[in-house]
């Protein structure tokens, strides 16, 4: 099942998609919008279900899909906590800073809470008041929970997840090592965040979908150009069950928490860094990574981050090559004022 969120006022119209992503039907006699369907997922999960085989029946009014007319899938959320599932990259970024890894990061999730009170529409405009921020991409795949209790195990976190999204988690690299010298952590850096427009029951991911991981490659395009294809299934240290079970350590997680894996990243065949798309490497899934491995190769980075005019595309094809999620697409601007 697909769900998505139009926009219309502060938290979306729900809508439930075609598979194929050209048409939906409205969903909002079951539930206005996706986090109350979440808040009674019980009552609505089911007939969420039954009207999606309608519209796939030809049984349900049928409007076209356009996903421009989307929000994201959570306009906004109670919660955004974003892990660093990808650990080896996590070792590359902090190579670029001169920081030391602890390796506690190879058995303990990394994550930090973003801010959740508004996301980025999937193809609105990423702003950027100063390019000298160094603003970056980074692609990920996130889950949607249910309620989740606190010292939840691994397997009652997986059960959890009811849907599952691509990201554009924003960094501003230029403003992070100020932040965390401090020693309080992201804020300034991490300005709002952009999910793909539609959100998929894990059933509907068949196979890819296993061990708490999505196994298909995220494709990232910079500019028109292939950017990254690392699959998000592989390299990934920590699966979802555990970064949920993880940020339920000490607290309940209610319905509608959107849990992130961090930048997706894959190493190369040799076990070091992987190599540029170009060079016939799987790229990568933000720019900050890309730019340590040029710092390595060649001693600085080569790569700028985004500048004003800059268009990002974020998406994942199933095996058949088609769009599961719709598409992340933004071009970098100007704040509005």
């Amino acid at each position: 099942m697909k769900l998505a969120s139009l926009k219309s006022g502060r938290d979306g119209r729900l809508v439930v998609v075609s598979d194929d992503l050209t048409g939906y039907t409205d969903a909002t006699a079951i539930a206005p919008t996706l986090q109350r369907a979440l808040d009674e997922w019980d009552r609505c999960g089911p007939r969420l279900r039954e009207l999606s085989e309608a519209l796939h029946r030809g049984q349900a009014p049928r409007q076209p899909f356009v996903e421009a007319e989307c929000a994201s899938p959570l306009p906004r959320a109670y919660q955004w906590a974003d892990g660093s599932a990808y650990v080896n990259h996590v070792a590359l970024v902090r190579k670029a800073r001169k920081a030391e890894m602890p390796e506690s990061f190879w058995t303990d999730p990394l994550m930090y809470q973003g801010g959740s009170d508004t996301f980025l529409a999937p193809h609105e405009p990423i702003p950027l008041a100063d390019e000298a921020w160094g603003c970056d991409l980074e692609g990920e795949v996130a889950v949607i929970t249910g309620d989740v209790r606190q010292g939840a195990t691994r397997e009652e976190a997986l059960a959890a997840v009811r849907l599952v999204v691509l990201v554009n988690d924003v960094s501003l690299r230029n403003l992070i090592p100020g932040e965390l010298a401090k020693g309080f952590g992201f804020f300034q850096s991490k300005p709002a965040s952009a999910f793909s427009p539609v959100a998929v029951t894990p059933d509907a991911l068949g196979s890819a979908w296993r061990e708490g991981k999505l196994h298909l490659p995220l494709r990232v395009a910079l500019n028109g150009q292939p950017f990254g294809q690392a699959n998000a299934g592989v390299d990934m240290t920590f699966d979802f069950g555990t970064l949920i079970a993880h940020a339920a350590k000490t607290r309940d997680l209610c319905a509608g928490s959107i849990i992130g894996s961090g930048t997706v990243s894959n190493l190369g065949p040799d076990g070091g860094p992987g190599r540029p798309i170009r060079d016939g490497g799987l790229g990568y899934s933000c720019i900050a990574e890309i730019r340590t491995v040029e710092t390595l190769m060649s001693g600085s980075p080569k790569t700028p981050f985004l500048r004003r005019g800059d268009r990002v595309r974020i998406e994942m094809l199933d095996e058949a090559g088609r769009s599961l999620f719709g598409a992340i697409e933004q071009v970098v601007a100007e704040p509005r004022r």
